[in-house]
C-alpha cells in the first residue's frame, strides 16, 4: 500500500515536472507582442497565453464596472447614493445655504455646499447602484482599474474641493441665517 502510494506520487510529480518544462520552452515562442484585442488572439498563441501586463492590456468593455468619479460641480449632495450603497462606502456631509448655489449641468438646482464626499474604494463592491440612483448622473464608473496601493487609506477617494476656510464660512452664513429668521419670528 505504501510502495503503491509512493510510486502514484513519484508518477504525479514528473507529470507536473514534465509539463513545467515543456511550458518553459514554449514559452519561447510566444514572446512576439499580438494585439489582445484580434478575434484569434488566444487560437494564435503557442507556449504562455498570459497577457503580458502592462505592456499589454486587455479589452475594457462598455458597461465594465471600475473606478467611481465624481463630478462635483454637478452634484446636488442629495445622499441619494450614500443610502443607496450596500457597503456604507460612501460618506457625505452637506452645508445648508442662505440661497440658490447654482446650477448643474442638466439644470437641477444646487442647494446645498459639499463639505465631504468621500468614496472608500476599498469597500466598493462595484455593483454601481450610487450610479444608477444618481439623478444629476454625477457619479459614474470610469475604465480606470490599475489603482493599486500598499495602504488602504490611500483608496479613499475625496471629491469635495472645499477648503476649511470656506466651510467654515458657509456654516457661520447658515447660523447666522437661522438666528435673524428666529429674530424675525420673535418681533
Amino acid at each position: 500500500m505504501v510502495l503503491k502510494t509512493t510510486i502514484q506520487g513519484f508518477i504525479t510529480a514528473v507529470k507536473g515536472l514534465f509539463l513545467t518544462v515543456r511550458h518553459l520552452f514554449g514559452a519561447r515562442k510566444s514572446r512576439n507582442i499580438r494585439d489582445i484585442r484580434n478575434e484569434n488572439y488566444f487560437k494564435e498563441q503557442q507556449g504562455i497565453t498570459t497577457v503580458q501586463y502592462p505592456k499589454e492590456k486587455m479589452p475594457i468593455p462598455e458597461v465594465a464596472r471600475y473606478q467611481l468619479q465624481v463630478d462635483i460641480e454637478d452634484c446636488i449632495v442629495c445622499d441619494l447614493c450614500a443610502k443607496a450603497c450596500p457597503v456604507d462606502c460612501i460618506d457625505i456631509q452637506s452645508i445648508k445655504s442662505v440661497g440658490v448655489i447654482g446650477k448643474t449641468s442638466d439644470g437641477s438646482v444646487k442647494r446645498l455646499y459639499p463639505e465631504k464626499f468621500d468614496i472608500d474604494m476599498a469597500k466598493c463592491m462595484y455593483c454601481g447602484l450610487c450610479t444608477v440612483v444618481c439623478p444629476t448622473e454625477c457619479i459614474t464608473m470610469t475604465d480606470q482599474y490599475d489603482r493599486s496601493t500598499t495602504k488602504l487609506t490611500d483608496l479613499i477617494y475625496g471629491f469635495s474641493d472645499m477648503t476649511d476656510e470656506e466651510i467654515a464660512k458657509r456654516k457661520e452664513e447658515w447660523t447666522r441665517f437661522q438666528a435673524d429668521k428666529e429674530a424675525a419670528k420673535k418681533k
